[in-house]
């Protein structure tokens, strides 16, 4: 079969292929680059999208200390909502932004389809300032395409004080966290601990990764596809439990009607990725000082603390057909190491920081933004044990739109009573082998 695949795709099987190997495993460091800090008399103009709030802080900051180079932000919509469609639209229109947010799991489908800048030779040093597998998410057949931005270690954030009123603690198993929504059912018949996100995708499969056996790999010349496993399956069938105990609400999560649960108290719970914090108090900011973060539950005899990261994270990447890679380069590389740059986006909700030397991120240890929100609590001490447990070798296939399309077409099929969760996900390990055949890959399936 491998014969006959069209030389086109074998290389974009290999390319890819390579580059998440050096992904996962530490790779070939970049080679190094030049700065490109422009002429103030006549400055370089950038376009930067973005969907992360109060981002423009950061681009003020940076074109005040950079007078050579001036960054437009564009705010659009969060990738999976339509942000990553308009930019692929755009490169291919020929007037894409020079940078742009994309998330770590579609970094390889952007350079499948030739959205990606190479900006190796911009790149020097550069990769030193970042946690490695961070960097090398950006990173694919030795050649720089992105710069980290961001992590989203997962976390369980929850109404402290509602926990308290009905004798509860934060839950320290799955085995807890049912026990504990059973208990918030009984106590107040219009809450509920969570509520099950069959819209999330990228929620979805923090779960699964959280349970353990990763969804793709490479074996030989071909994509490994084990998307229907028994951690997966055991991680579906609970959360399937769940919902035939109406233990959680079936609601999408980031929707107007979550935001008003949030704000009354009918949602007391959210396994959120470390940015959410900002979404909690950007919409219920009337329950400030009532909340917490705690780690995200553990499945019972696990032999060691483990977590996920939502969607990876994201990064800031240089798109194809900039005319100023050099200096795109290098905004994107201060806006994600230069201590005032990060210590604003932290508190903006953008993430766990990429940068590899935290001791200047004076935000982590006192955040008069995040903490009071919180009771006070250093939520980042939580989502700092949750990034070092995240399973740095968990792999994205070159297909993540149509990965997403179909977990939530499956998933919320299956919350309306159309089969199950643990459906849910054969169905869609069989429509991924479908998309990476119809690619011209080789595919080997597992479980």
């Amino acid at each position: 079969m491998g014969s006959k695949i069209p030389r086109a795709a074998r290389l974009v099987a290999a390319v890819v292929a390579v580059g998440l190997a050096a992904a996962c495993g530490g790779g070939a460091s970049a080679p190094a680059s030049t700065a490109a800090s422009g002429d103030p008399a006549q400055p370089v103009s950038l376009t930067f999208w973005s969907w992360v709030p109060d981002i423009q802080k950061a681009v003020d900051a940076f074109n005040t200390a950079h007078p050579g180079i001036k960054v437009k932000l564009e705010t659009i919509t969060p990738g999976p909502d339509g942000g990553y469609a308009k930019m692929l639209a755009a490169v291919k229109a020929g007037n894409a932004p020079d940078v742009a947010q994309v998330g770590y799991d579609s970094l390889p489908s952007f350079l499948v389809n030739g959205a990606l800048q190479d900006v190796t030779e911009y790149a020097k040093d550069d990769a030193a300032k970042f946690v490695d597998w961070q960097w090398q998410t950006g990173v694919f057949g030795a050649k720089v395409y992105a710069i980290p931005q961001a992590s989203g270690p997962m976390g369980f954030y929850y109404r402290k004080d509602l926990f308290t009123k009905w004798g509860l603690e934060a839950p320290k198993t799955w085995d807890d966290f049912a026990a504990a929504a059973a208990t918030i059912r009984k106590k107040d018949k219009s809450a509920y601990i969570s509520t099950f996100a069959a819209n999330q995708a990228p929620w979805m499969i923090s779960l699964a990764q959280q349970a353990g056996q990763q969804w793709f790999g490479t074996e030989g010349d071909a994509w490994k596809v084990t998307i229907d496993n028994p951690d997966t399956r055991k991680m579906a069938a609970y959360w399937q439990k769940m919902l035939d105990d109406k233990l959680v609400k079936t609601e999408a999560d980031m929707s107007n009607a979550w935001y008003k649960d949030l704000q009354t108290g009918s949602i007391v719970g959210w396994i959120g990725g470390s940015w959410g914090d900002a979404i909690i108090r950007g919409n219920a900011p009337g329950t400030s000082g009532k909340w917490a973060v705690a780690p995200m539950p553990q499945w019972a005899g696990a032999a060691q603390f483990t977590s996920a990261s939502w969607g990876g994270g994201s990064a800031s990447a240089i798109l194809k057909g900039t005319k100023n890679p050099g200096a795109a380069t290098e905004f994107a590389v201060w806006l994600n190491s230069a201590p005032e740059s990060v210590n604003t986006l932290l508190s903006a909700g953008y993430g766990w920081p990429s940068v590899k030397d935290t001791s200047q991120i004076t935000n982590l240890q006192k955040d008069d933004t995040v903490f009071p929100f919180y009771g006070g609590q250093n939520i980042w001490e939580v989502f700092k044990q949750a990034d070092a447990a995240v399973a740095t070798d968990w792999r994205w296939p070159p297909v993540s739109d149509a990965l997403y399309s179909s977990l939530t077409d499956n998933a919320k099929a299956a919350v309306q009573g159309d089969g199950t969760l643990t459906d849910a996900f054969a169905k869609t390990q069989q429509a991924m082998v479908e998309q990476l055949k119809a690619k011209g890959l080789n595919v080997v399936t597992g479980g």
